[in-house]
């Protein structure tokens, strides 16, 4: 066929590419949002330790990696792509509903067969792999499969980064859709379903494509002139032609039918996959790029990518608070970023003769953009401070957010964007299966994101903190650039000259490195309470560990030492704070008659455990903390208001998740005290749940005591309201006591018991005179007698129904009460707050048994 012939039509591929655009958004969309339900879920399996985390993302990202790999190698060329696409679009939809049904089997197993260490650990990897590798396989095919109705073409490749991008856009439209709407207004069930529903939908809409794009062919295998001329020409060599070659054949894909002149291939694959006649470089494909080296550089791209993810979040969590709201913005900016990065990669991997230089280049501007972004964090971003208190809304607040995440994150997750598509274009090869291509891509990539999670998540930022990973992660990008740029380079330059831009190379990464700004103590002490940075006397202790940060500071006063934990204040030497803290362990000590063993949950600066120490008759303390580092610092620094609670040889600690060890071990208590981090951080709500609260009775001995810390400030009465009414579910006759020394409000303890609550006042006189050590400890918060201590009492659980009757109850299924508390941690209504649940106290005759000279003296206190 002449040149001056027309060109044969745009494939279908071409023609039906905005639908397909669309079918990328519904599943990266459906995708997200499974993402999120399946951490909450698995979450509640495994539990929320840095280890647990770390195994669900590793798991999550390994199904992507097999699926993406394993298409081209084992699914039939014969298979019609759309029909492919559609089959796993609803097989990831019938395995999303399933997880609903199989992880409360799943966590019964899990829990009966072992404890927490070792075994339990290497348990959850295997829950974890089970439970997500199934679906996430199948996510990762989707691409692959796609692509093979794609021509292994600049412009075809061109076209799969533009459907990565709609995926991003997709993702976006799911994170933000799962945390700010679905799972605050419905829960997990609803949002699954949604789910599930767009998973139908792009699976119909991609059979319809399948349908109205008839055409598609399975490979051909082709030798002889005739095929190759025809092959040449842009058309598919009919059964006689072949048959008159001696070719046995098969229908041909539509996709591989191309124009020799605009490929450069003068073969097609047989139905084996065998490469029959050689490629022939085309115009415009980059010459001598080694796949490997691709692969190398795209990997290290995805490594880099999810470690300063792992960072950023940590750091951004710190300045915004760590909310769900908080995550979820800044989890939609990173996928923005690589959405509109992926947009021109694939714009420019069309054009650029060579787009594995322009790979080089992304990786070369990264070694700049990574010290940038901690610039900004800890330099500039803190002080574009907007007071919670002129907020007419909760929209400027979240646009504010919105906006300082772009600034830290775009530029970098911009230029991981643009390397994918770059990288499947410098890999692409005339005669290649674009699947392969796209699969194999993707693979080098999501290892490098694993790696780069666990590498920087569980090793180098709790070994070397924020400052010097963002360090390494800049050298890694360097020489990223550094492999790109020398074998792009190698046949285009001289060794001399190959030198000198390594040497040049190798100087701007190592320069930039060492730019990389220390991250400030008050961002690791107060976070977001940015005027509060400058206040601090000295700081005694900063780190950060693999859960979160923490730091010991002394207050300007030269009086006030503080204990933070994630960027805010969680224990003092305060006289308020020490109150509660005292409160929380006193108030169950002293209500149980006789306590032998307790369970601190949540170790803060030591008081609470602290306060078990002076019981005589208390034979076990064992206390479950999360972060290694609390301890640590909690331990030298506050060992006088804790009692040297760790040094005590009654004293076992757990560094796991709380409810995880409940859940895992056989051994019950006769209190259990909880004082865990303020429910609007991201999974605190977990441990204020009715289910929660069921595990915990399930480990109270006869007669058992459970304290729950409920804060007054930074929340709302509707977040309080659930916090109570969710207790009182589980203990209906359970009591509040509260802690503030003027009566305005600040916190509450809560309290239940198995069986009937009753105080002697006259033997719990007797008892503090009998130990002395107790009373002392009293004293220390002004509370000199038992009258004092029962002053505290503020309410019980009857009395409170009527105020509580339009509680939301916080559940396993809904946690709703993080979206709650997330709405409201800016707000200060602790007066009106207190004054709502003091209206309903009365002398509780039912509970308090006392003479009645001493009762006299109570009620007069009511």
């Amino acid at each position: 066929m002449s040149t001056s012939e027309p060109s044969r039509a745009e494939p279908a591929s071409g023609r039906f590419f905005p639908a397909l655009l669309l079918l990328f958004i519904g599943s990266g969309c459906a995708a997200l949002i499974y993402e999120v339900v399946w951490f909450e879920l698995l979450r509640q399996v495994i539990g929320a330790s840095s280890v647990s985390l770390a195994i669900l993302l590793a798991s999550f990202m390994a199904g992507m990696c097999i699926g993406s790999l394993g298409f081209s190698r084992r699914v039939p060329e014969r298979w019609h792509p759309l029909k492919v696409y559609a089959v796993l679009e609803v097989g990831i939809g019938i395995l999303g509903l399933a997880m609903l049904l199989i992880l409360p089997a799943v966590q019964f197993l899990y829990v009966s067969v072992f404890g927490y260490g070792l075994a339990g650990i290497l348990l959850r990897a295997t829950v974890c792999l089970l439970c997500l590798l199934p679906p996430t396989i199948l996510m990762g095919a989707t691409l692959p499969a796609v692509a093979r109705w794609m021509e292994a073409t600049r412009i075809g490749i061109s076209r799969l980064g533009f459907l990565y991008m709609a995926n991003l856009a997709g993702a976006v439209a799911g994170c933000l859709l799962a945390g700010f709407y679905l799972l605050r207004v419905y829960d997990m069930v609803f949002a699954t379903f949604v789910a599930a529903a767009l998973n139908a939908l792009v699976a119909l809409v991609s059979l319809a494509l399948a349908r109205l794009a008839a055409g598609y062919r399975s490979s051909t295998k082709v030798a002889g002139p005739a095929a190759q001329s025809l092959a040449g020409s842009g058309q598919s060599p009919s059964q006689e032609d072949t048959a008159a070659n001696g070719v046995e054949t098969q229908p041909a894909p539509e996709s591989l039918v191309v124009s020799g002149a605009a490929t450069g291939t003068a073969a097609v694959r047989g139905t084996t996959g065998e490469l029959v006649a050689a490629a022939i470089e085309a115009p415009g494909l980059e010459p001598g790029i080694d796949r490997r080296i691709v692969y190398l550089v795209i990997g290290l791209s995805g490594l880099t990518a999810l470690g300063a993810q792992v960072i950023w979040t940590r750091l951004l969590g710190l300045l915004m608070g760590a909310t769900v709201f908080t995550f979820s913005i800044i989890l939609a900016v990173f996928l923005v970023g690589l959405g509109a990065g992926s947009s021109l990669g694939s714009a420019l991997g069309r054009d650029l003769k060579r787009p594995g230089l322009a790979l080089a280049w992304c990786q070369m501007l990264l070694v700049v953009a990574i010290p940038m972004a901690a610039y900004v964090i800890n330099r500039e971003i803190p002080f574009w401070y907007i007071n919670p208190e002129f907020y007419d809304s909760l929209l400027p607040r979240y646009q504010h957010d919105l906006l300082r995440a772009l600034v830290v994150m775009l530029p970098a997750t911009f230029l991981w964007g643009a390397s994918f598509p770059l990288a499947m274009a410098a890999a692409v090869r005339g005669g290649d299966n674009a699947d392969r291509v796209v699969g194999d891509t993707y693979a080098a990539n999501t290892v490098g994101a694993i790696v780069g999670s666990l590498l920087f998540g569980m090793v180098l930022l709790p070994w070397l903190g924020t400052q010097s990973s963002q360090k390494y992660l800049t050298l890694l990008a360097g020489v990223a650039a550094l492999f790109m740029f020398a074998h792009a380079g190698a046949k285009r330059w001289g060794p001399i000259e190959m030198l000198g831009r390594g040497a040049l190379i190798l100087g701007v990464t190592v320069l930039m490195s060492r730019a990389v700004v220390a991250t400030e103590p008050g961002l690791i002490a107060y976070g977001r309470f940015v005027e509060e940075w400058g206040n601090v006397e000295a700081y005694h202790y900063v780190g950060e560990g693999r859960s979160t940060s923490v730091a010991v500071s002394d207050y300007e006063d030269g009086q006030t030492r503080s204990m933070h934990v994630g960027g805010k204040v969680v224990a003092s030497n305060k006289p308020i704070d020490m109150r509660i803290e005292r409160l929380l362990g006193h108030v169950p000590g002293l209500v149980h008659p006789d306590p032998k063993t307790v369970l601190v949950v949540g170790f803060g600066a030591g008081v609470t455990a602290g306060s078990f120490v002076k019981y005589p008759g208390v034979e076990r303390i064992v206390i479950c903390e999360i972060e290694p580092l609390v301890t640590e610092a909690a331990g030298y620094w506050f060992v006088e208001e804790n009692y040297d609670v760790l040094n005590d040889p009654r004293t076992e600690v757990i560094y796991d998740d709380a409810r995880h060890f409940m859940a895992t071990t056989r051994e019950t208590f006769d209190i259990i005290t909880s004082d865990p981090i303020h429910p609007w951080v991201r999974g605190a709500a977990s441990l204020y749940s009715v289910e929660y609260f069921d595990l915990v009775k399930r480990h109270l001995n006869p007669g058992g005591v459970v304290a729950q810390w409920v804060p007054l400030y930074e929340t709302s009465v509707e977040t309080v309201k659930s916090e109570m009414g969710t207790f009182f579910q589980a203990f209906p006759d359970g009591t509040v006591w509260n802690s503030d020394l003027h009566g305005d409000g600040y916190d509450v303890v809560m309290l239940g018991q198995l069986g009937p609550t009753t105080i002697d006042v006259t033997a719990l006189q007797e008892r503090l005179r009998a130990n002395p050590e107790i009373a002392r400890s009293l004293a220390e918060v002004d509370l000199y007698s038992a009258q004092a201590f029962l002053g505290q009492f503020l309410g019980q659980g009857p009395d409170l129904a009527g105020w509580l009757a339009d509680a939301e109850i916080n559940r396993d299924r809904s946690l709703r009460l993080q979206y709650l508390a997330g709405l409201s941690l800016d707000r200060y209504d602790t007066r009106s707050i207190f004054e709502a649940i003091a209206a309903y106290r009365r002398y509780p005759d039912n509970i308090f048994v006392a003479p009645p000279e001493i009762e006299w003296q109570l009620r007069n206190g009511f």
